[in-house]
């Protein structure tokens, strides 16, 4: 791997260390505000990017079939729903300001428990840029090294707030404030992880690299559907949410199409 290939898989962890570093410079809880602002810009970037990113180009990579161009997009979508959707139902975890623990009974604790959660989250989005480098430095279609960059930073920039919304409340459960840091940090840690693990494997994933896109973008897409907008919309401030949700998919659409 070159070393703009590394940077670009490490680009996302820095950004979800920069966000749990919050904690250590917010005396107070994050309050609900700012929390549903974030919520809804993570929401946004994660869409945009699994549109613009991920399912459009799948689709291109296919254009020579005509109508059956998207099959393999909504085949790979369905499955990165589906593969969501089993980890959630069997990993324990516990999603922020909820006190019933979701998955596979267990004995962990609440903060361990919360990490998992984040840890979710945060497979797909390492998927995602693992794949697009991947088709980038195999030659592929419609994916420039440029686009890749554009992935790992949009959602570096969503991870940002991810960190801070994580680190926050492991801190409000009666965490240190370092502690709190380096759970949040590691949440993220995931990420690379994932993304390498696809680098890795990319000689075998190149011809199914159309339906691998459009898998990350599913799996994207059950995150922001299934937990991040239910919690931004809840209870009071939800119109901050879908403001949110606005400046982070422009955000994203933009930096798309600008390096892309």
């Amino acid at each position: 791997m070159t070393a703009t290939i590394i940077i670009g898989l490490l680009i996302p962890l820095l950004g979800t260390m920069l966000g749990s570093a919050f904690v250590l410079m917010m005396k107070n809880e994050m309050s609900a505000r700012l929390q549903k602002t974030l919520l809804g810009f993570a929401s946004g970037v994660m869409v945009a990017a699994s549109v613009w990113s991920l399912l459009i180009p799948a689709m291109e990579m296919k254009a020579e079939s005509g109508v059956w161009s998207v099959v393999p997009a909504a085949i790979g979508f369905l499955l990165g729903i589906g593969f969501l959707l089993l980890i959630d139902e069997l990993t324990p975890h516990l999603h922020i300001g909820t006190d019933k623990p979701e998955g596979i009974k267990s004995h962990m604790s609440k903060t361990a428990m919360l990490a998992l959660a984040v840890t979710i989250h945060n497979l797909p989005e390492g998927m995602a840029v693992g794949v697009v480098f991947a088709g980038a430095e195999n030659g592929a279609s419609h994916i420039s090294l440029a686009g890749a960059i554009s992935v790992s930073l949009g959602i570096a920039i969503q991870n940002i707030p991810e960190g801070a919304i994580i680190s926050m409340p492991m801190r409000a459960a009666g965490n240190s404030r370092w502690k709190s840091f380096m759970l949040g940090s590691l949440s993220g840690v995931v990420e690379p992880i994932g993304a390498i693990a696809v680098l890795l494997l990319a000689s075998l994933i190149m011809p199914a690299l159309p339906y691998m896109l459009a898998f990350a973008a599913g799996a994207m897409f059950y995150v922001v559907v299934e937990e991040l907008i239910p919690e931004a919309s809840s209870g009071q401030h939800s119109n901050l949410s879908t403001i949110g949700f606005a400046i982070g998919f422009v955000l994203m659409m933009v930096l798309d199409v600008v390096m892309g």
